[in-house]
């Protein structure tokens, strides 16, 4: 047996935030601990044990990006997961996960670009900003980027519907 086929295949469960404008654009955040190659992402973070997806999604996006003015339009019909690279998968959490499992939840924005703030007690981003949806991809790091192109496929016509009139 090898040590692979030994290992369990453990998923840490967490859930994203796509955070859309009135114009359609999505939030994404660029994290504060990859200054030497810049990482953007939409928010996304763990689920405590006593949270469901949905209460997770609501806390994530207050301690990411210091608000919670959004209304939730959609979520993924399925979990959607990833695996870490073998480079920085003994690294990240201790070596306990192989990757992620998240819930994606769609969300309005209702607040102001005012509202949202960084500069919180968990700083994990240094800079933010609303790009266009089928740019995203090309911003994400390359091992997230299915899992990626997964939620924009899946929120596609409910993005449009958000936006629309």
């Amino acid at each position: 047996m090898t040590r692979q086929d030994s290992e369990p295949q453990r998923y840490r469960d967490c859930v994203g935030i796509m955070l859309v404008n009135d114009r359609g654009q999505v939030l994404v955040a660029r994290r504060a601990d990859m200054p030497a190659t810049p990482a953007w992402q939409m928010p996304q973070g763990g689920i405590d044990w006593d949270e469901t997806p949905r209460q997770a999604a609501w806390r994530e996006l207050e301690e990411e990006i210091g608000t919670a003015k959004a209304e939730i339009l959609a979520e993924t019909q399925r979990w959607l997961t990833y695996d870490f690279p073998p480079e920085i998968a003994g690294r990240v959490w201790g070596g306990r996960y192989r990757g992620q499992r998240q819930k994606w939840f769609l969300m309005r924005f209702t607040g102001t670009d005012g509202d949202i703030d960084l500069g919180n007690q968990y700083r994990e981003f240094d800079a933010w900003r609303w790009v266009d949806p089928e740019t995203l991809p090309d911003l994400i790091v390359a091992f997230k980027r299915p899992l990626y192109i997964e939620v924009l496929n899946e929120f596609r016509d409910y993005c449009r519907a958000a936006t629309a009139g």
